[in-house]
């Protein structure tokens, strides 16, 4: 019976996909899997039985994921699944940002009179705004969120201008050939009116936008961070808003100094606040963490390199070790000493660590836990796991 502890509300959609047959929820302080969404992993102890953490989202700032790579557990997201939430939140944002629709709505709820029609006929050219038809928008980022924003700013006729160094392959077929591309960041920052960014959180775009880079900005333009709180310097942005030189700023991460502020719009972190991005999160955060724990697979994987492998043979070696020359050799010197024969090997390393299956045709248990026992005492290995295969019944 596989053991999983769940954090937080995980969608149920999700928690089906794991049979009772196989899988006990929060059963044991032992567990193989931890499930999270928002919950501080840094404030619980990891047990050395998790083999996995799979997060429900996106960012994964709420994990360890240092200390785990160091202990050889795999941490897992789901990049794409709030996507579609956030794109329309980000587009919702674009529209409310040029149209002061909720200031007239709270404005109309103080109306009193029979003559309320003729009120609002007489008092609408307060709330009198802009289009977006024909304005530009940058795109920092074109992830699978960044790439949805691009694409649905230009349908609602803007003109669109995306920045992204190492956009994948897949995303660049995704991305409209009207989308113009930046060469350089300042371009953005340079010649759009609305500037919204969508890249995760790591020490290079740590305050990616500040004070320099807002310095480059229109006066009039309008600034939007669905990304990460850190990623945009609040403190610059309230200097260039009281000084006239930053039209609005639009932030989806709540910050005590950015409130009460004219210009300055922040939401409770809606981003992925949908039922069907909490739904999608789950599935897929559940299925990934699934598929490793029954086969070894990693896939989405932020901490380790993707590797797959067709699973044919009795039993099913995993290795995770530091990327040091000579691994391969050592596990295959330890394998075949043993007298075991390798059917299939698959290796990849990501940074400093590296991630082997192998598949062996033995059935001895004895003769596999001796080999596991050998591999553990190797230098620079640091988990070794057996699996065997499940029989599929027809």
């Amino acid at each position: 019976m596989h053991q999983i502890k769940t954090f937080n509300a995980i969608a149920p959609e999700g928690m089906a996909r794991l049979e009772k047959e196989k899988y006990a929820i929060n059963e044991s302080e032992q567990p193989e899997g931890i499930i999270l969404r928002s919950k501080k992993l840094q404030e619980s102890e990891l047990p050395d039985s998790v083999l996995g953490v799979a997060r429900a989202g996106t960012g994964v700032n709420n994990i360890p994921v240092d200390l785990c790579t160091e202990k050889g557990i795999v941490v897992f997201n789901t990049p794409g699944a709030n996507a579609n939430a956030v794109k329309e939140l980000v587009l919702m944002s674009l529209l409310l940002s040029v149209r002061p629709v909720i200031r007239g709505i709270n404005w109309l709820q103080q109306v009193t009179g029979s003559d309320v029609e003729e009120q609002a006929e007489a008092h609408k050219k307060q709330f009198a705004g802009r289009e977006l038809e024909g304005k530009k928008l940058g795109v920092i980022g074109l992830g699978s969120i960044g790439a949805m924003v691009a694409n649905d700013a230009y349908r609602l006729g803007m003109e669109v201008m995306g920045y992204d160094p190492y956009v994948s392959v897949d995303t660049a077929w995704s991305i409209s050939r009207r989308v113009h591309r930046a060469k350089e960041i300042s371009e953005i920052f340079t010649s759009c009116d609305f500037i919204t960014v969508h890249v995760p959180l790591q020490e290079k775009t740590f305050h990616l936008i500040g004070q320099k880079e807002i310095a480059m900005m229109k006066n009039s333009a309008q600034l939007f961070n669905f990304a990460r709180s850190e990623i945009v310097d609040n403190s610059a942005v309230i200097e260039a808003i009281e000084a006239d030189e930053l039209a609005g700023f639009t932030t989806d991460f709540a910050d005590e100094k950015l409130l009460h502020h004219d210009h300055i719009t922040v939401l409770p972190h809606l981003g992925a606040s949908t039922a069907e991005a909490e739904t999608n999160s789950a599935k897929i955060a559940v299925r990934t963490l699934k598929k490793f724990i029954e086969t070894g697979v990693i896939k989405r994987s932020v901490n380790f390199p993707p590797v797959e492998m067709a699973f044919h043979s009795p039993y099913r070696i995993t290795i995770i070790n530091r990327n040091v020359p000579n691994m391969l050799g050592q596990i295959s010197a330890v394998i075949a000493d043993s007298e075991i024969n390798i059917d299939n090997m698959i290796n990849r390393g990501r940074d400093d660590y590296a991630y082997t299956l192998v598949d062996i045709d033995e059935n001895d248990e004895r003769k596999i836990a001796d080999v596991v026992e050998k591999l553990r005492a190797t230098d620079d290995i640091i988990r070794v796991r057996v699996i065997k295969k499940e029989e599929v019944p027809y």
